[in-house]
């Protein structure tokens, strides 16, 4: 009888994980619309965005910005945008594992000399290079309480600041970019300096005809810091969708295995408890016996 009630404990604890596996998969499908509709509606922009600042800088003679300035990359700065929770498979380590094998095969000259730094966007990636003390610049896990694009451009101003101040020659993020709920492309970028436009530049300036006003120069120096801007607020929200993505399916998947879990256990339970009444029958039918003989 005791093995009968320890698959019972085990039962009624496996439907509990059920049900809360259950209800974090139906939040998390919840959020993911609302991530996904952001993220939607913010690349078509970024693209344009994008498109007509290689246009105008292409056919650009004689203006400069810090943020376009090519230099040595003596001293890297990696930006690592992960999520503040857990229980999303392996979301989390994918982006760490990039960001970490970026590092060794791209820059491991420069970590050798202790010149690259981490700026971490959520919990996970903070955690993870603190402990292995590495030169984590900040905290950026509150950016999720409210995901606006006023607060991941506090972030990316304090990074432009220590580009242009010569503190980082180049800048890269690492982020999942969300294709759909059950497929993340995990993508590093340059952010800083902006690379330049890819593709035959010359055909694609001369094909499009802007009308600009005040001036070409004063056009694109408004432009280049804010394709920067947009370019990590879309790395956010794409991680932000592709991380409800994640649990969503991870959740799923796990609601799936607690549903196979509970059917063996039941099956090993009434085999039990078939074989407990087999026992006590054998065991009356033997008393009478003896008392009949």
């Amino acid at each position: 009888m005791a093995n009968l009630k320890e698959v019972r404990n085990r039962i009624a604890s496996v439907q509990s994980t059920q049900q809360i596996t259950k209800a974090m998969k139906m939040v998390s499908a919840a959020k993911l619309k609302r991530a996904t509709n952001a993220i939607i509606q913010l690349r078509p922009y970024a693209t344009k965005l994008k498109e007509i600042l290689g246009n105008l800088s292409a056919s650009l003679e004689g203006a400069s910005s810090p943020f376009i300035e090519e230099r040595e990359p003596n001293k890297v700065l990696i930006v690592v945008v992960s999520s503040n929770r857990g229980l999303a498979g392996a979301f989390n380590m994918n982006v760490i594992k990039t960001a970490n094998n970026l590092i060794a095969e791209k820059y491991s000259e420069q970590f050798k000399k202790g010149n690259v730094s981490i700026v971490a966007i959520g919990k996970k990636s903070q955690d993870f290079y603190e402990k292995r003390n590495y030169k984590v610049i900040g905290n950026n896990n509150e950016v999720y309480t409210s995901l606006t694009f006023e607060n991941v451009t506090k972030i990316t101003e304090a990074i432009m600041a220590g580009f242009e101040a010569g503190k980082y020659d180049r800048v890269e993020v690492v982020y999942n970019k969300f294709k759909n709920a059950a497929v993340q492309v995990l993508t590093s970028e340059q952010l800083l300096p902006l690379p330049k436009a890819e593709g035959n530049v010359e055909v694609n300036a001369t094909n499009v005809d802007y009308i600009l006003e005040p001036s070409k120069e004063e056009i694109v120096t408004q432009l280049i810091p804010k394709s920067i801007k947009i370019q990590l607020y879309k790395a956010v929200l794409d991680s932000h969708a592709s991380e409800h993505g994640a649990r969503m399916t991870s959740m799923d998947k796990a609601t799936e295995n607690a549903g196979d879990l509970l059917k063996s256990l039941k099956l090993a339970y009434n085999q039990a408890r078939q074989a407990a009444i087999t026992t006590e029958l054998t065991e009356i039918v033997s008393g009478a016996a003896a008392l009949n003989g």
